[in-house]
């Protein structure tokens, strides 16, 4: 029998195989790189929608900065993105975590002005149930709006609730869980940016990462 053949075949085989597993992984590298900037475009869109037209000049998802604040964020690790205009700081954005959903937990995304206002909430992702606690979707309605321009003065802090719990905030029909939650969330933020004030537009390694919890 002849070798010649056999081992022609074999090399063959191996660069198909070679060439197959390259193809694999360049469409692999690029179809990441494609949901990546996807994704990128998808959270510069939702920072837009909740900073003021004519506030910012800079790029928020590259001023970027982690805190730590588990009692106010919910979570250990809490982004922080620096909203500028010339240079000077307008608002910043946090997307802290909801860990008391009916569902599980929430991620939210909430804005704060420079004057303490809010400027805007967006719920990024949720385990809710459709058709109840949902309704915290903009798409789904306009209860998420609500929170627009109000501040720790404007309700009070014990206003920051839901009108069953005698505060100011709708709650939904057979779902008061999810709001109460997401009302408690916004306005614990609203307490650690007021907080931490200026230094959360230091350099990263000057910024003050703890905070004091708030019921």
């Amino acid at each position: 029998m002849k070798k010649a053949p056999i081992i022609l075949a074999a090399v063959v085989l191996s660069a198909f195989s070679v060439t197959g597993v390259a193809l694999v992984a360049v469409t692999h590298h690029l179809m990441d790189g494609r949901i990546a900037e996807n994704q990128r475009v998808a959270m510069q869109s939702k920072l837009e929608s909740i900073i003021p037209a004519g506030q910012f000049d800079n790029e928020p998802l590259e001023d970027l900065i982690q805190v730590s604040a588990r009692d106010l964020l919910g979570a250990e690790n809490t982004r922080v993105y620096r909203v500028r205009k010339a240079g000077e700081p307008t608002a910043v954005i946090l997307d802290p975590v909801v860990p008391d959903g009916y569902a599980g937990p929430i991620q939210l995304l909430v804005s704060v002005l420079r004057d303490g206002s809010v400027g805007g909430v967006r719920v990024l992702f949720h385990h809710e149930t459709p058709g109840l606690g949902d309704k915290i979707e903009e798409r789904k309605s306009d209860w998420v709006l609500s929170f627009d321009g109000k501040s720790l003065s404007n309700p009070t802090l014990e206003g920051w609730a839901v009108k069953r719990d005698g505060g100011e905030f709708d709650q939904f029909t057979g779902a008061t869980i999810t709001p109460r939650a997401i009302v408690h969330a916004v306005k614990n933020t609203l307490i650690y940016v007021q907080q931490q004030g200026d230094t959360l537009f230091e350099p990263a390694e000057g910024v003050t990462t703890a905070a004091k919890g708030a019921g």
